[in-house]
């Protein structure tokens, strides 16, 4: 493992905004998907119920 405290400031400040936009991406994709995915049966349960 890299010891990020050994790093530059600048190298440590572009490490955290990659982590930071990784992160974003990943939870953008999965709610992307969770959404897709319940959407469809939630409408049709409040339409019938």
């Amino acid at each position: 493992m890299i010891d990020v405290a050994s790093l530059s400031p600048t190298v440590q400040a572009i490490v955290l905004v990659g982590a930071v936009l990784l992160e974003a991406i990943v939870l953008y994709v999965g709610y992307g998907a969770i959404s897709s995915a319940l959407t469809e049966p939630l409408i049709d349960a409040i339409q019938n119920a």
